[in-house]
């Protein structure tokens, strides 16, 4: 049975792609996941205060509540996200960090680390300082994944078209494919993007190359 179809996600959805691919505990899922949000829960741990190895730890103690819970994550309901979801395993680890160790660190520029993380809960997970950046790394990160598994062209075709807004005459032409191949390959690439990123593909148009 599709993974879609068994878990009620649309197709394009991470839960669709990478989260039912967990679940079923595929491991070039797992691997995948990791690489592309791996980063961004070690940004947020390290954003909190933490020191290199604690937010590697961190980061570590989160993937593990993640293969734990993964069929936990619902996507249906509007604005339900895999990325919100992930903020709020890590920012539960971050708070259990801090309560152990009684402590209350001291971020850049004087401000306490621990009074910036409850700001940032409080202010929801759409509204994180960052969250632009955020957005570019994950898709940068989706891109390398998936850039080794398309031929050369391909991307090409793909880049100058979902990318740079060329048109595909134009595209073909340069890169000696018919029209109907330029839209084809841009058509799978994006797919997989949607199978890795859901909803965090949105903003693939300006996505640095």
């Amino acid at each position: 049975m599709n993974p879609s179809h068994a878990t009620g996600a649309d197709p394009g959805s991470t839960q669709a792609g990478l989260i039912a691919g967990v679940q079923q505990g595929d491991p070039s899922a797992w691997r995948q996941l990791t690489a592309v949000y791996g980063p961004l829960v070690y940004g947020w741990a390290r954003r909190a205060g933490l020191h290199n190895e604690d937010a590697a730890d961190i980061t570590q103690e989160v993937f593990r509540s993640v293969a734990a819970r993964a069929s936990r994550f619902q996507h249906g309901r509007p604005g339900d996200t895999f990325r919100g979801w992930l903020w709020t395993v890590t920012h539960n680890k971050l708070r259990d960090f801090w309560r152990q160790r009684a402590v209350r660190p001291q971020a850049a520029g004087g401000t306490d680390a621990q009074d910036r993380l409850l700001l940032i809960a409080e202010s929801g997970s759409d509204s994180r300082p960052g969250l632009a950046a955020e957005s570019e790394g994950l898709l940068r990160r989706a891109m390398e994944l998936v850039r080794a598994e398309f031929e050369p062209r391909s991307w090409d075709a793909f880049w100058r078209a979902a990318v740079e807004g060329h048109p595909g005459a134009d595209i073909a032409r340069e890169l000696g494919m018919t029209v109907n191949a330029v839209y084809i390959a841009r058509s799978r690439i994006l797919n997989r993007l949607r199978e890795l990123l859901g909803e965090d593909s949105a903003g693939i148009g300006g996505a640095p190359q």
